[in-house]
């Protein structure tokens, strides 16, 4: 199995290429921004696969990420991962970025609680949290910063952003760690392990833009 990755999602832009008859990631690359995707993705993509020494007609799949994150980044990241799989003929392979947080916590350890949060800011965040073995115990949504923290009292948890607000005296959590982007291995590690069946990736939004047109700028018609 050959898996090209690519994330945008984020406050990074990093691809990676997966060979499993090669022993597993045999290059990748990230660079840590928090805008101008757009113009670093496709350099980025270039160099990975060159290091990779892989060609776009022999990767099995392609995987990215699809949110929750921003919109812009999201889009950038999807638009790559689309016209790869066309160009090459491959299938696109669309993963939760929360999922890519939670990943290497559940393969070290499935039997905790895993709360992956990433801040949506106002006090909110996107939330998801995985029970042992891995599954969904809250599916991907946004919440506020308090009850993200009364979910992620309902049992051991290794937890991220949610402890920042966590209840002085309560028992901690597990493990706390902070990143700005999932790791890419595993977004790759991934996209080898899912089904065909996850289709074509298509954005994860959570909630609705910040920025909304107005009314008052329009032009009037003629």
């Amino acid at each position: 199995m050959r898996v090209l990755a690519i994330d945008t999602a984020l406050e990074g832009c990093s691809a990676a290429v997966l060979d499993t008859d090669r022993g597993g990631i045999v290059a990748s690359e990230t660079l840590s921004m928090i805008r101008g995707h757009a113009e670093a993705v496709m350099p980025l993509i270039a160099r990975v696969m060159d290091q990779g020494a892989v060609e776009f007609a022999e990767l099995d799949r392609i995987a990215v990420t699809t949110g929750p994150g921003s919109f812009t980044g999201l889009r950038v990241g999807i638009a790559a991962a689309r016209g790869f799989a066309l160009a090459a003929r491959k299938p696109a392979i669309g993963l939760s970025t929360l999922a890519g947080f939670a990943a290497p916590y559940i393969a070290a350890d499935d039997s905790t609680n895993v709360v992956a949060a990433i801040d949506a800011r106002h006090d909110h965040v996107y939330l998801q949290i995985f029970g042992t073995n891995g599954r969904t115990l809250v599916a991907p949504r946004i919440a506020t910063l308090r009850d993200a923290v009364r979910a992620a009292m309902t049992g051991p948890a290794r937890i991220d952003l949610v402890a920042a607000a966590w209840p002085k005296g309560a028992e901690p959590p597990l493990l706390v760690e902070q990143r700005g982007a999932p790791d890419i291995g595993w977004i790759a590690r991934l996209g080898a392990a899912a089904t065909d069946s996850y289709g074509p990736p298509k954005p994860l939004y959570l909630r609705a833009p910040d920025a909304q047109p107005q009314d008052a700028a329009r032009l009037p018609r003629r």
